[in-house]
């Protein structure tokens, strides 16, 4: 796969039309169609609980949040291959993936309520916290392969990064490493055509950014980002060549931010509406839904049904995370390091004499 779609050759892997109709059956992954329902199930929770955390920041009910919306089919498909043995290393639009690894997504509220406590993933193994540095979590990523690699261990890295992401020095030191290390790491870009306001084209002189990958002497691939099928087939050939010790990958997955990039971002005043009609009509969504329904395994009502329900999880999960005990001052302090170094210490004892001020003064003015 990696020598006929090799980036020189400007051909963008996909198995799914538009129309959720297969291209070319011998493209297909290896997967039943209970598994593929299962991944739309599991895609369409993910976009209902994307749409509803935006009303909830709307309603000021959470702080800052970094939507999903039209970029389901990537995170789906690293669900769907991703072990328990595996790292995941995501950037920040990754719910899907981080759901699939035991992720809760009241772990998720919390984290964007502020509280720490929404980075312990207790029930979720080899999951790196959520990282709004650009691209710097790609250094941490090609770490955790070297580790693999000299210890000799049967695991694999996947590594996000968004098409910004590429622009940084972090991601061409962490790809660079990766590949003279030759980690099992799985890079995979998610090129939603915008660095915030940024056009991809503005970023890059390069012809794709799949074509990154070959100064570095590493495999690359670009990818349909919003066929499902297309993704899972790329990732699963990427974990056979690092199973083989021949890693690392670099997958350019290809696709749309529906979504502001943030709740705190306006996309209106840098994006067209025609723009935004014709990636509609690539939505990864649709057209795994199109191509289920040909096959008589899902349909209109089943849907409706199924959303209602997922609403009421989500509403729960927010719920549980809204009456959560109020953040402790010294939380602030106490995730940073295993010890606390002196220069905190005095940090949080300043702190504490300041609160302590404070409610002094707060109390002497009822008094009066």
């Amino acid at each position: 796969m990696f020598n006929e779609y090799n980036p020189i050759n400007k051909i963008m892997f996909q198995v799914i039309d538009n129309q959720g109709k297969v291209i070319d059956s011998k493209l297909m992954p290896n997967i039943s169609d209970e598994r593929a329902l299962k991944a739309y199930k599991d895609m369409l929770f993910a976009r209902t609980a994307d749409l509803q955390i935006v009303n909830y920041q709307r309603q000021g009910r959470i702080y800052t949040y970094p939507p999903n919306y039209g970029q389901e089919a990537i995170s789906g498909a690293t669900a769907t291959i991703i072990e328990e043995k595996d790292w995941l290393v995501p950037a920040f639009r990754e719910m899907g993936a981080m759901l699939a690894k035991g992720v809760s997504l009241k772990e998720l509220f919390l984290l964007f309520m502020g509280y720490e406590e929404g980075n312990a993933f207790k029930n979720a193994n080899k999951v790196l916290p959520i990282s709004v540095p650009i691209a710097s979590q790609l250094l941490h990523a090609t770490g955790i392969g070297y580790e693999i690699k000299y210890n000799k261990k049967n695991e694999l890295v996947y590594a996000f990064v968004g098409d910004g992401g590429t622009s940084e020095g972090d991601f061409h030191e962490a790809v660079n490493f990766a590949g003279v290390w030759k980690v099992p790491v799985i890079f995979i870009i998610q090129n939603n055509q915008y660095g915030i306001s940024t056009p991809t084209r503005i970023q890059t002189a390069s012809e794709s950014l799949a074509i990154k990958a070959i100064a570095y002497g590493v495999k690359g691939i670009q990818v349909d980002g919003n066929d499902y099928f297309a993704m899972l087939r790329a990732l699963e050939e990427a974990k056979k060549v690092c199973e083989r010790g021949e890693g690392p990958i670099l997958i350019e997955a290809v696709t749309y931010r529906k979504g502001a990039h943030t709740t705190s971002d306006d996309p209106t005043k840098y994006r067209t509406k025609e723009e935004e009609e014709a990636w509609d009509k690539k939505d990864p969504l649709r057209r795994l839904s199109q191509y289920l329904k040909d096959k008589d395994l899902w349909s209109d009502d089943q849907e409706e049904k199924i959303v209602e329900q997922y609403k009421k999880e989500v509403d729960r999960q927010f719920i549980e995370a809204e009456n959560f005990p109020e953040y402790k001052p010294e939380d602030i302090f106490k995730y940073m390091y295993a010890e606390m170094p002196q220069e905190l210490k005095d940090q949080e004892h300043s702190l504490m004499e300041f609160y302590r001020w404070k409610n002094e003064k707060v109390s002497q003015t009822s008094k009066k």
